[in-house]
């Protein structure tokens, strides 16, 4: 079970570096490069919203998850401001809620390289649940390769293919730079994984 306390608290405290307030710029290129259309679409660790909002505006219909309240909060506030309608939803990602009809996409900006700590091998069982058949995913991952300390969670190459692989197939595995957030000097080296459920 993820720590919703601790986050929270972070989330009070605005000890929030991973947050750009803006939508990932990666997540656009995949989109983009990918073809992929407007659908029903989950992000997990949506945090305040911003990707999620984006999402919206380019005609996806999105549910949000986050296990801080207080970033669904914002979340909301955020979609509200921007005049779309996004669905938030508190949640672990270990224990995604019923949501009815399944989802076409995901997208995952640092969620499963937190997590994967807890548990290994239940992130990708969980979310794929959610998932139509041929549905597609990005996850966006810290690279251990460029280890940073402070910095994102980092992965190798080697671990996404193995914890990602026993249940998505990988179509695509990539380095790029996340995004880097107000007060945060430096854009960090990560992985960009596009994901699909047979």
């Amino acid at each position: 079970m993820t720590d919703h306390v601790a986050w929270n608290d972070r989330y009070r405290d605005g000890d929030l570096p991973w947050d750009t307030g803006r939508h990932s710029s990666e997540l656009k290129a995949c989109l983009q490069r990918n073809s992929i259309m407007p659908c029903r679409a989950l992000e997990l660790g949506c945090g305040t919203g911003s990707n999620c909002v984006w999402l919206a505006q380019q005609g996806f219909d999105v549910t949000g998850v986050d296990v801080s309240p207080l970033a669904v909060e914002r979340a909301e506030a955020r979609a509200y401001a921007a005049g779309v309608k996004v669905r938030f939803v508190v949640a672990d990602v270990f224990e995604l809620p019923d949501f009815g009809a399944p989802f076409a996409f995901f997208f995952d900006r640092g969620c499963y390289h937190a997590v994967r700590r807890i548990a290994t091998d239940r992130y990708a069982t969980a979310v794929a649940r959610t998932l139509v058949g041929g549905a597609r995913g990005l996850v966006l991952a810290g690279n251990a390769r460029e280890p940073n300390s402070p910095g994102p969670p980092v992965v190798t190459e080697e671990q996404i293919r193995e914890e990602l692989g026993q249940t998505f197939h990988i179509v695509d595995l990539h380095e790029f730079r996340f995004d880097g957030a107000p007060g945060v000097d430096e854009d960090f080296l990560g992985w960009s994984c596009l994901v699909s459920k047979s």
